[in-house]
């Protein structure tokens, strides 16, 4: 599994349009969430994933980078080009 460190996924994010993808529960996102992130959260995501452009990179993010590699694990198997964002939320928090 492809993974990047929140440090150098935030400098892309800064500086690129990115497709950002939370897997954190509704309410998670709600409280918290990255501008332009879109949100599905990994308990739906086998109902839900089929939304996803599959000509994107997309960069997975939840709030530490459990669900994250979890999600990346399930999307790369459907044949999705993913990124696991170690840290998560918390580095976002942490900054």
């Amino acid at each position: 599994m492809k993974e990047i460190s929140f440090d150098i996924f935030y400098q892309l994010y800064q500086n690129s349009s990115l497709s950002v993808l939370d897997v954190r529960e509704v309410e998670e996102f709600e409280t918290l969430h990255l501008e332009g992130a879109h949100n599905l959260p990994l308990s739906q995501l086998a109902d839900t994933y089929d939304q996803l452009d599959k000509d994107l990179l997309h960069y997975v993010i939840c709030k530490s980078g459990m669900r994250s590699a979890r999600a990346c694990q399930f999307l790369a198997e459907q044949g999705y080009d993913v990124i696991n964002v170690q840290g998560g939320m918390t580095a976002f928090e942490n900054l």
